[in-house]
């Protein structure tokens, strides 16, 4: 094992391609009953005082599993000395042939695992399983990093999940009542045995929770805690080297600057535990909180890489990043991810191209160039855009002046000019290439990009839907059916899938960027860019309505992502923002 410490922006992790054992994992209906209902007893027996004698709970030891050298298949051996054949062994979750899955790359859509014909409607079982488990101090931005990760690894077709103790912790304190706890900083003693002993039943029932949901087919759980104690983590740990079909993978988020710390602690204080309290009474509790957590935490190190673990430090958002042990391909997917994004104000803006000769026609595909309307359309795009430019420059100036009054280090003048660098991106085809040609090269960034090419449709190109219909029926419904997984036929034919993972380095560019930019692209990548950006839900992305002539407007915020919608009005030759804009929360 290395440790591996890469800055901000580095390169790509390589990840192992040493090949892991599986041992059986039997399948199981998820709980029917809340596991949390059975601690609520002794939430309302606890006394929450610090001086608490009570012994501290004590886990049944696990006995971890060695890995073992699994030889190659050797053929079935038949009993030739009577009449009927021996049995075949059975293929069960700790067979050979099961183990040797793990270390593939696995892609949903694009990668697809050859399986005998009896296990043929078993592929989603045989992925390898990836469980995240978070570490670090409250208001330390793990929330944040968790809702990115689910949703970065949701848009690539992984069944994400996370798994929340406080939710957890909340519901068994107030039984069905979800509108808040009645735990203080007390109950965050490390001193108080009590609580803490129901504080690691919680985390344990939580991970049956995901064990539970990864045997019914899901593919990354998210096991949503601070876990800032060392016994806590190889309390975990034990558990799942019982389940060595997961890989695992943890990830301490750090934070020391005072600005990003003192709004995160103010976001804390808007969370069920706090609701309805008053302000400064809150404040003062979390304060105490939080001091209870810090005498007892315990960050990565050496002692944690003696159990062979592999982990990712993320410091101040990714200004900093130690990855150690990086095994998997989607544990380095999660790591590289992790890299690049950042909290920078920007607006990101997408429109699809204007109005296209075979849009008149009805016709997909081809590289038609722009009607009289379309050419109408790029123009005050560009007029628009400028004037965007110009109001949310002065906003951040006006911001930025007030952080400056308060940090000497803060400066305004190289702040604004690194925003006022603006990227605009289309795909290489001449309709979206036209809709940009009234924005200037000096003052943008102009870049042309195969990535984001239209979906191509093979046989299809350069038909209507009318036409796609009556020469190819079967392939008509097939892709009514499930438009998803559907890959148009004939050479470079694409699916959605497939057009996923082209825009999977675009989207890690974009996390990236600090800059505003604009994207002029098409109507497949344009749903594929909101669905990420807004976490659509992937059944419903495909279906998606992104009409012509339609921009939107994406700010990241730490909070969600705010999303709005403005329509061109041909008779006014403007735009017009839509009075309701979506927020992903």
């Amino acid at each position: 094992m290395q440790s591996v410490q890469q800055q901000h922006r580095g390169s790509p992790l390589p990840s192992s391609s040493s090949r892991m054992t599986t041992l059986h994992i039997t399948k199981s209906p998820l709980p029917t009953s809340s596991p949390a209902s059975a601690l609520s007893a002794k939430f309302r027996t606890l006394a929450l005082t610090p001086s608490s004698a009570d012994a501290v709970h004590a886990s049944a030891p696990v006995v971890p599993v060695s890995p073992v050298a699994i030889p190659s298949l050797a053929p079935i051996p038949i009993a030739f000395a009577t009449s009927v054949p021996a049995p075949q062994p059975e293929r069960t979750w700790d067979s050979p042939f099961r183990r040797r899955s793990l270390c593939s790359i696995d892609q949903p859509g694009v990668v697809r695992s050859r399986l005998p014909q009896e296990l043929e409607n078993s592929q989603h079982e045989f992925g390898s399983k990836l469980v995240v488990i978070m570490v670090g101090l409250p208001a330390r931005g793990k929330s944040f990093i968790v809702k990115k990760i689910q949703r970065y690894l949701t848009w690539l077709q992984y069944d994400t999940r996370v798994f929340n103790v406080g939710n957890l912790r909340r519901i068994a304190s107030k039984g069905d009542n979800n509108n808040g706890t009645t735990h203080s900083h007390a109950f965050f003693d490390s001193t108080n045995a009590t609580a803490k002993s129901i504080r690691d039943d919680l985390a344990m029932e939580s991970l049956e929770e995901l064990i539970a949901w990864l045997k019914q087919g899901g593919r990354v759980g998210i096991h949503d805690a601070t876990n800032s104690s060392r016994e806590r983590r190889k309390m975990l740990l034990n558990r799942l080297k019982s389940e060595p079909n997961c890989r695992v993978l943890f990830i301490e988020s750090i934070c020391t600057d005072p600005v990003v710390l003192a709004q995160n602690i103010t976001m804390k204080l808007m969370s069920p535990d706090y609701k309805g309290m008053d302000e400064t009474q809150a404040r003062e509790d979390f304060r105490k909180r939080l001091e209870n957590y810090e005498s007892a935490y315990q960050t990565l190190g050496e002692e944690d890489e003696d159990e062979g673990i592999q982990y990712c430090k993320l410091i101040n958002v990714g200004k900093k990043v130690i990855a150690y042990n990086t095994q998997g391909y989607l544990a380095g997917q999660c790591i590289f991810y992790l890299m690049n994004f950042n909290l920078s104000p920007r607006c990101i803006w997408l429109t699809r191209h204007g109005e296209s000769l075979d849009n008149k026609l009805g016709k997909i595909g081809g590289d038609a160039p722009l009607s009289a309307r379309g050419k109408k359309y790029g123009a005050c795009l560009a007029r628009f855009i400028k004037q965007q430019r110009i109001e949310q420059d002065e906003i951040r100036r006006c911001a930025a002046e007030q952080r400056e009054a308060g940090s000497s280090s803060f400066s305004t003048s190289s702040s604004l000019q690194r925003e006022r660098t603006v990227a605009v991106w289309t795909s290489m085809l001449r309709r979206t290439k036209e809709t940009v040609e009234e924005f200037d090269p000096i003052e943008y960034d102009i870049k042309e990009m195969r990535l984001l090419n239209e979906i191509y449709a093979g046989i299809c190109e350069e038909l209507t839907y009318a036409q796609i219909q009556e020469r190819y029926p079967e392939e008509f419904q097939a892709r009514k059916i499930n438009k998803l997984f559907y890959r148009y036929p004939g050479m470079g034919g694409e699916s959605y899938l497939d057009v996923i993972q082209r825009l999977n380095p675009l989207i890690i560019e974009l996390e990236r960027m600090s800059s505003d930019m604009v994207i002029v692209t098409h109507r497949v990548v344009l749903r594929i860019l909101l669905g990420y950006m807004m976490d659509i839900d992937r059944a419903k992305m495909p279906e998606m309505e992104v009409p012509l002539h339609t921009l939107y407007c994406v700010e990241p915020k730490p909070h969600g992502t705010v999303v709005k919608r403005y329509r061109w009005v041909e008779e006014q030759d403007w735009f017009v923002e839509d009075q309701q804009p979506e927020m992903d929360k």
